[in-house]
C-alpha cells in the first residue's frame, strides 16, 4: 500500500518541518511518498509505530528502545545497530560518567538519552522503561561482586526489569540468558541465570529469552585473555572444554531483528556458531593467526580455583572460581524443538576462524601486523597445524 502526502499534510500530521521559503515549491514539485511497510503495530498493545525519513542514524525509526546492560560488551553492538536505524535508546547506566561516553555517537542528537540509576531501585526502572515499546535486559557479569551476587545480578534485577515492564505496559521484552543455563548446575552464573529465566517468565510471560553461547567480538574476554598471556597461558581441563562461540555482531543483528518480528514473542532462541570447537582449538587458531604459538601451561582444578579466589575481589579480575568450573561444563545446545536458532530469524552466523582476525590482530607482532588472513590455513585449527 502506497499512501502519498504533500508538505502540507507533513505540517498537519507533524512529520516534518520544512523552511518557509521553500514550502511552496515542496508543493508544486514535492511528493513524499510513505508505505505500509514504513507503520509497525505492536500485537500486544495495538501501538502504531511510524518511520519517517528515508533511513540510517538521521532518520527517525518511531521505536523507542530501553537497553539495560548497554555499557557492557554486547550491549555496544546492540545499540550501535539500533542507532543506526535511527531508534531512539534510553540508556541506563551506573558508575562513571566515562562508562557511557563510547555510546554517544551512535545515534543523532537527542537520540541517545541517558539515565544514572540504581538496578536496585524499581522507581528508576520504572522511569526507564514507561516510553518504550521494547525493552532489552543485557544486564550479566561473569563474576560476583562484594556489591552484586549472582543472586542480585541474574535474578533480581531479571525480575524488577520484568515486572516494571509488565506495569507500565511494555509490548516487548527480551531477556539475556546464556548457553548452558541450568538448575542445579555446579556453576552459580548458569545456575542463576536459569531461575532468571523463570522470574521473567513469572513476571512477563511474553518476554523472549536469548541463550547465546560464548561472544567473540572486539575485546572479548576469551580472546583477549587467549591474546594477553600468549606466552603462558594457564588453562584447565586441558583445554578440553566445547564450546560454540558466536559473533557479537550476529546476536546484536537478531536482537534488531526481534524488534520488528512479533512472532519472536514468548519464544526461546539459543544463539551459537556453526560449529563446536574445544577451547584448545580455539588456541590453535589464534596461534595461526598470531604466527606464533601460544605457550599452555595446565593447572589443577583446585589450585585454580583457590588462586582465582583470592584475586576474583580486585577491580577487574581476569579469572573467578566460577569461570573455571564453567570450563569444565561443555555448550551444548538444547534438544527441545520449541527452542528456536539463528537460523530462525534468517541469519547464518559465521565462522569464528573467518572472522575473529580484526578482534586480535593487535596482538601480532610488528612484521605480520599488516598481513590478511589465509583462510585456507585458517581452516586447520588442529593441534598439528600451528605455526
Amino acid at each position: 500500500m502506497l499512501v502519498e502526502t504533500t508538505a502540507t499534510g507533513l505540517f498537519k500530521q507533524g512529520l516534518g518541518r520544512v523552511p518557509l521559503r521553500s514550502s511552496s515549491m515542496l508543493l508544486l514539485s514535492t511528493v513524499h511518498k510513505r508505505y505500509a511497510s514504513d507503520v509497525t503495530v505492536r500485537t500486544r498493545n495495538s501501538q502504531p509505530i511510524v518511520r519517517q525519513g528515508l533511513s540510517g542514524r538521521s532518520s527517525v525509526s518511531g521505536h523507542v528502545a530501553t537497553v539495560f546492560g548497554a555499557t557492557g560488551f554486547l550491549g555496544r553492538y546492540v545499540v550501535n545497530r539500533l542507532g543506526k536505524r535511527g531508534t531512539k535508546v534510553v540508556l541506563p547506566y551506573r558508575c562513571h560518567e566515562d562508562n557511557k561516553r563510547h555510546l554517544k555517537p551512535m545515534g543523532d542528537l537527542g537520540q541517545m538519552v541517558f539515565m544514572d540509576y540504581d538496578v536496585r531501585n524499581y522507581d528508576q526502572i520504572l522511569e526507564a522503561v514507561e516510553h518504550s515499546d521494547i525493552v532489552y535486559n543485557l544486564i550479566g557479569r561473569n563474576y560476583p561482586t562484594k556489591n552484586f551476587s549472582f543472586q542480585n545480578v541474574n535474578v533480581d534485577a531479571a525480575r524488577a526489569v520484568a515486572k516494571a515492564c509488565q506495569e507500565v505496559g511494555v509490548p516487548r521484552l527480551v531477556h539475556l540468558s546464556a548457553l548452558g543455563a541450568q538448575q542445579g548446575s555446579t556453576s552459580q552464573f548458569l545456575h542463576t541465570k536459569a531461575l532468571g529465566e523463570v522470574a521473567v517468565r513469572e513476571e512477563f510471560p511474553d518476554a523472549t529469552i536469548v541463550r547465546p553461547g560464548t561472544l567473540v567480538g572486539y575485546e572479548s574476554d576469551l580472546l583477549f585473555r587467549i591474546g594477553f598471556f600468549r606466552k603462558m597461558l594457564p588453562i584447565v581441563n586441558h583445554g578440553q572444554q566445547i564450546l560454540r562461540p558466536v559473533d557479537a555482531v550476529d546476536v546484536a543483528l537478531a536482537l534488531e531483528v526481534m524488534m520488528d518480528e512479533e512472532s519472536t514473542a514468548g519464544q526461546i532462541y539459543e544463539m551459537y556458531g556453526p560449529k563446536p570447537y574445544t577451547y584448545q582449538d580455539i588456541v590453535n587458531i589464534c596461534s595461526n593467526i598470531f604466527r606464533e604459538k601460544v605457550n599452555t601451561i595446565n593447572i589443577p582444578k583446585p589450585i585454580m580455583k583457590a588462586a582465582t579466589g583470592a584475586l576474583q575481589y580486585w577491580i577487574y579480575p581476569q579469572l573467578s572460581p566460577d569461570e573455571v568450573e564453567r570450563m569444565f561444563i561443555d555448550q551444548v545446545p538444547s534438544t527441545d524443538a520449541h527452542v528456536k536458532t539463528l537460523a530462525n530469524l534468517g541469519i547464518e552466523p559465521r565462522l569464528l576462524e573467518l572472522t575473529i582476525l580484526p578482534y586480535i590482530r593487535h596482538f601480532r607482532k610488528a612484521a605480520f601486523n599488516d598481513i590478511g588472513l589465509d583462510s585456507d590455513k585458517a581452516r586447520t585449527f588442529g593441534k598439528h597445524h600451528v605455526y
